[in-house]
């Protein structure tokens, strides 16, 4: 999947009759979804909500989730069905897309809402169930249908939550068929041959996948690689910034793109952060840093048997004392940036790497180099009570995302207390080769039709447009 490796002709051909059965149906099902109102679209969007809201389901499917890849914890995943499900519909609720979704009669334009047509929904093994269902919610509330390809080592969970949405549509007298998923056992020639046959591919995932999107030749949306910086600043409520960073972090086990990789600390409050943070839970082990790293990248590659595990089987696995067992979440102080210095990127696991910068200049120069190393384009942070520095960490820093005083994983994707769309896919602009530069919403999955009629005429002068730049050039 996503891979440059050449499909063996009998599979790919194979494959692509699998996936146009599943197209037709899909088209199918579209055409009898086509004249459905707003209050009905809505009836189908709320009812894939609830096909993974509902207690049960999200309970079940976060505990299968786990077991079956050894990714996260239970209690972490039912958040995330249920917290980013009920965020999403609310975000949907409030959106028009049936018919005229706008009118501007002072420039003469209309604008109808259309469906981009079949989805092709490329998913990852750390959100089986919740991302699935957020992208078929989207995917709907534009009159679309969507065909879901998991990640392997998941299928079975996405599989279920997807019998469970379709569950929810027959009950409701809506056809089945729109939304689908590929069969088992899933294969990059699937996923393939369903990107290319698809009208529009949004993949999240692996970088790998993500380049297999934007060359299948049908437009794509592609997500970035998180490795979130964040700031602990002087003016900071060192406790409060700990414990937000704490929660966040810890979240499934650090699996999510916007967990922090790493803080940066200024040299005047850098001792009391570290405090604070081991108040919240940290555990200092820069001194077992050679160990931490021989077992997280023990061939040069994180390792499956300690990414996203609970801290006292990280400990274990790493070689840690007896009462690092008990810690939440792990410090690791380093000086190096790039590919030489593992800790500087994306680490998927419960290790928060520190960095200590001299001032403010500097603590701008390590975020930066950290995402110009990976993440570019995703997002950091900064704990602060001067609202000036934040300005000019957006201003400086090439982020789609700069979050103030919030847990990252929070409110990156969505909140309840900022203006973020909920998604389970973060655009991070060209800065990460993405097509989109904004969470994932509604609006990506309809297209717009715009009703042109004229106005009075707004044509400036010569002199309006070109007056300035003749004064100061000439003519």
């Amino acid at each position: 999947m996503g891979s440059s490796t050449a499909i063996p002709l009998s599979q790919a051909g194979e494959a692509d009759a699998v996936v146009a059965g599943l197209v037709d149906r899909a088209r199918r099902a579209m055409a009898a979804f086509a004249d459905a109102d707003q209050a009905r679209v809505d009836e189908a969007v709320t009812a894939l909500a609830w096909s993974l809201y509902k207690p049960e389901h999200a309970e079940r499917l976060a505990a299968r989730a786990v077991e079956a890849t050894g990714l996260g914890n239970v209690a972490s995943k039912i958040t995330k069905n249920q917290r980013k499900t009920f965020g999403t519909l609310r975000d949907l609720m409030r959106a028009k897309t049936v018919g005229i979704i706008e009118e501007e009669p002072a420039r003469g334009i209309v604008k109808w809402a259309k469906p981009v047509g079949v989805v092709a929904a490329i998913t990852p093994s750390t959100n089986p169930s919740a991302t699935p269902v957020n992208k078929a919610m989207m995917a709907l509330k534009g009159r679309n249908a969507v065909i879901i390809a998991p990640s392997p080592a998941a299928s079975g969970i996405t599989g279920e939550t997807v019998d469970l949405m379709r569950a929810e549509l027959e009950k409701i007298g809506l056809p089945e068929d729109l939304v689908q998923i590929l069969p088992a056992p899933v294969n990059r020639a699937l996923t393939t041959a369903l990107m290319k046959a698809s009208d529009l591919v949004v993949c999240t995932g692996s970088q790998n996948n993500v380049r297999g999107a934007y060359s299948s030749g049908t437009p794509a949306i592609g997500v970035g690689a998180g490795n979130v910086p964040v700031i602990i600043d002087e003016s900071a409520d060192l406790d409060a910034a700990a414990a937000k960073i704490r929660d966040s972090k810890i979240f499934d086990n650090a699996t999510s793109c916007s967990s922090e990789n790493s803080v940066v600390i200024p040299d005047s409050v850098y001792e009391d952060a570290i405090a604070a943070l081991e108040r919240a839970g940290g555990w200092r082990a820069t001194a077992y840093k050679d160990k931490i790293e021989a077992a997280l990248w023990p061939d040069g590659k994180l390792s499956r048997t300690l990414i996203a595990k609970d801290a006292d089987v990280f400990a274990e696995g790493a070689g840690l004392p007896e009462d690092a067992k008990a810690a939440k979440f792990f410090l690791v102080e380093d000086v190096g940036i790039g590919k030489d210095h593992p800790f500087s990127g994306e680490k998927l696991s419960l290790v928060l790497t520190v960095y200590r910068a001299k001032d403010w200049p500097d603590a701008k120069r390590i975020v930066h180099d950290v995402l110009e190393y990976q993440g570019k384009g995703h997002s950091c942070g900064i704990h602060t009570r001067d609202m000036a520095r934040a300005r000019e960490l957006a201003a400086e820093i090439d982020v789609v995302r700069v979050l103030v005083n919030q847990a990252h994983t929070f409110g990156n994707g969505g909140g309840f207390d900022n203006a973020l769309p909920f998604t389970l896919s973060m655009g991070c602009g060209t800065w990460a080769g993405n097509s989109i530069d904004e969470n994932l919403n509604w609006r990506h999955f309809i297209n717009v039709t715009h009703l042109v009629t004229t106005i009075a005429e707004d044509r400036p002068s010569e002199e309006a447009l070109f007056g300035a730049y003749w004064e100061k050039y000439g003519k």
